[in-house]
């Protein structure tokens, strides 16, 4: 180091040009006129054209993985009939209302087996016999909370459930 340089302090944001060195003591002056000391220990040369030539390899940043339980997202399950089965013409109302009501138990059980959080279920408006069904199996169900997702439940055509 010598006088002119432009120099750094190691953990302190203070830099300026040396005006004196005396022993192992240098001494330089900020840009607001200060002078200070430090050993020359504690001081980096600041010099722009150090690290031109040196290359920078940006490393790809790991994905983390999160578990289905931390997801954001909830699940959805559409109870709309025509989503469920391929003929939906081939079953009379009783026959569709099971089919539901059992796709709506095995949903259930696979949020509880996979400790899902959430789940939207997905009824419909209708005349309210699939919404009605809907309600009953989850006011039989333990540990769960649910509401309607619109603030007038008639108007709503889904329901979010919660587990415990």
């Amino acid at each position: 180091m010598k006088i002119g340089d432009k120099v750094s302090v190691v953990d302190e944001d203070l830099s300026g040009v040396i005006t004196s060195v005396k022993g192992n003591i240098a001494v330089f002056k900020d840009e607001y006129g200060f002078t200070h000391q430090y050993p020359k220990e504690k001081l980096v040369p600041k010099d722009a054209d150090l690290y031109d030539n040196i290359r920078v390899v940006k490393k790809a940043e790991p994905q983390k993985v999160i578990s289905k339980k931390h997801q954001k997202n909830h699940m959805v399950l559409d109870l709309h009939f025509h989503h469920l089965v391929k003929n939906p013409s081939d079953y009379d109302s009783f026959e569709r209302l099971f089919i539901q009501k059992a796709k709506l138990m095995e949903v259930l059980n696979f949020c509880r087996k996979h400790h899902l959080k959430r789940l939207e279920i997905v009824h419909g408006i209708g005349d309210g016999i699939l919404q009605r069904m809907v309600m009953d199996v989850l006011e039989s169900q333990s540990d769960i909370d649910f509401y309607n997702k619109e603030i007038l439940h008639h108007q709503s055509g889904a329901v979010m459930i919660e587990f415990h």
